[in-house]
């Protein structure tokens, strides 16, 4: 065996994060990762955890926490730039002709998710507050993953091509559908959306989008070929969104203001979200009979939630004061569903390996 670690870079995709994302991760681990990775945690993730951690005990104030702000809203224009110059117009219109899936996955996203996320903010709200239930119907809204979406399928033997399409297509209406489904839901009290965070959402989302799909006939070669420069610009936009809002939380004192009580009660309300988006989108699969490879693909992208597409959009439609707060639930869910969805997919990889296994095994005999 050869001594050390052999590293490989790993690409991860624009709207979402990858079932095995991070930086650079290792072919031969020691026993720690190779458990954590065993259960679905990885490199990135850990960074995850790290970056709230520094947001908390580090926090950027002054000269510092400016910067950060200008680095943070560049690196998110440039993030949905190279998205638009990534996201291929054909692939959409190709993949767009499974109704079923697509028309299934968008209403598990845009109205199976929110009207669960209104239910469950308006039966936990007095235990959660207000930031916390805001940040849960914020997630309810929100588009789903693109790169583990298809990733997760892909090992569960699904129908890739409808994963490509139906992730695809949320994250494309998303973009619009999101800041109007919000400004729909918070219009009351100082939760609703203002005109400036409307027209923030355009110019820092919407039309580094729309240039990015006009320039795409001169730029997408070369964001297809160089994957590093979009995964390095999707994770780093994400931790340095991280940052930002649990820095600038950390400094006016929010997490003073939350009892230890409703982050607790934050992480039961999400892990019982999942589990019942996951057991409604599996049973709506077998109800309306599709078949394995398409229960996948709808199972995958109808129950996921962007952390690359909610973090961006959260920053440009909330007063920086509450990201923080609002996020929670998000990064909580994210971090639930890759741990969840990389056991159930597995689990379905090694049903479908167990048939050739076992004549494999017949025929040696």
């Amino acid at each position: 065996m050869r001594q050390g670690s052999e590293l490989r870079r790993t690409g991860g995709g624009l709207g979402g994060s990858s079932s095995r994302p991070g930086f650079w991760q290792t072919t031969e681990m020691d026993p720690v990762m190779s458990l954590l990775r065993r259960i679905g945690v990885d490199t990135y993730m850990l960074l995850l955890f790290a970056t709230v951690g520094l947001g908390l005990l580090l926090p950027a104030q002054g000269l510092a926490a400016t910067s950060l702000k200008h680095l943070t809203y560049w690196a998110v224009s440039l993030l949905f730039f190279l998205y638009g110059a990534k996201l291929d117009p054909k692939a959409v219109r190709a993949g767009i002709t499974n109704w079923r899936i697509q028309g299934m996955t968008f209403a598990a996203t845009y109205l199976m998710f929110p009207l669960l996320g209104f239910a469950l903010a308006w039966i936990f709200g007095p235990l959660l507050g207000a930031k916390l239930s805001l940040g849960l119907l914020f997630l309810a809204v929100l588009p789903s993953t693109v790169q583990s979406s298809i990733a997760f399928t892909s090992i569960a033997g699904g129908n890739v091509a409808a994963a490509i399409c139906a992730a695809s297509v949320s994250n494309l209406v998303g973009v619009v559908l999101t800041p109007a489904m919000v400004a729909f839901l918070l219009h009351q009290g100082d939760g609703g959306v203002s005109l400036d965070s409307v027209i923030k959402i355009g110019t820092q989302i919407l039309l580094p989008f729309v240039i990015g799909q006009i320039a795409r006939p001169w730029v997408g070669a070369f964001v297809q070929k160089h994957k590093t420069l979009t995964m390095v610009v999707d994770r780093g936009s994400i931790l340095l969104i991280i940052y930002a809002a649990f820095s600038r939380s950390t400094v006016t004192g929010l997490w003073g203001a939350i009892p230890v009580s409703s982050l607790l009660m934050l992480i039961l309300v999400v892990l019982v979200f999942l589990a019942i988006i996951m057991g409604l989108i599996a049973g709506a699969g077998r109800v309306f009979r599709l078949n394995a490879p398409d229960r996948a693909a709808l199972f995958y992208c109808g129950s996921t939630k962007s952390l690359a597409s909610g973090l961006p959009i959260a920053t440009a439609l909330f007063a920086a004061d509450k990201v923080g707060a609002i996020v929670l639930p998000l990064l909580v869910y994210h971090m639930s569903q890759l741990l969840v969805c990389a056991y159930i997919s597995q689990k379905a990889a090694h049903a479908l390996r167990a048939p050739q296994e076992r004549a494999v095994t017949s025929g040696a005999g």
